[in-house]
């Protein structure tokens, strides 16, 4: 059922919203694919926080027409589907492991500010850590210093009640 020009206009400004807080977007061809098959996959995308929406090339074209990602809109032939991300490893990997499980649903191209990326950069960018292990690795080796001095700090006070407890053993052994 085709769209009106209002119903167009509110998809636009939608997926505007959406763009100008996007880190990366990822497009991909969906030829093909069971409708269960893309259920699970917007679910797993809503709980990752991607938006991820089936939309006219041509409205997507006039979303990202001005921003960062308008080299985008070459790649953007045939039926497609977006996935529009504030973290890029995020939607990467839930796209990239979808698109490894399911032969018909194919990443096209994706984009990073001012960066249009192939399907193989997006694959290595999905095998790259997301941000949370990324900052948990960070604050693991800047703890590691803190951790090392307290625990030779606290060696001394241990040694000292070592050797008052293998004076108390020796004493009560003679």
């Amino acid at each position: 059922m085709s769209l009106n020009l209002e119903e167009k206009k509110a998809v636009v400004t939608e997926v505007s919203a959406q763009v100008a807080k996007a880190q990366a977007i990822i497009v991909a061809e969906y030829r093909g694919l069971k409708v269960g098959h893309m259920t699970q996959l917007r679910a797993k995308a809503r709980q990752s926080g991607i938006y991820f929406r089936v939309l006219k090339n041509s409205l997507a074209r006039r979303a990202i027409a001005d921003t960062p990602f308008a080299g985008l809109s070459g790649h953007m032939v045939g039926p497609l589907v977006y996935g529009i991300g504030s973290d890029p490893v995020a939607a990467a990997k839930v796209l990239h492991e979808f698109a490894r499980s399911n032969d018909k649903f194919v990443i096209k191209a994706g984009a990073m500010a001012n960066f249009v990326m192939s399907d193989k950069d997006i694959a290595n960018l999905a095998t790259m850590p997301s941000r949370e292990e990324l900052l948990s690795q960070l604050l693991g080796t800047m703890q590691a210093p803190i951790a090392n001095f307290v625990r030779t700090l606290n060696e001394v006070p241990t040694k000292f009640v070592r050797g008052l407890a293998a004076v108390r053993d020796q004493k009560q052994a003679a």
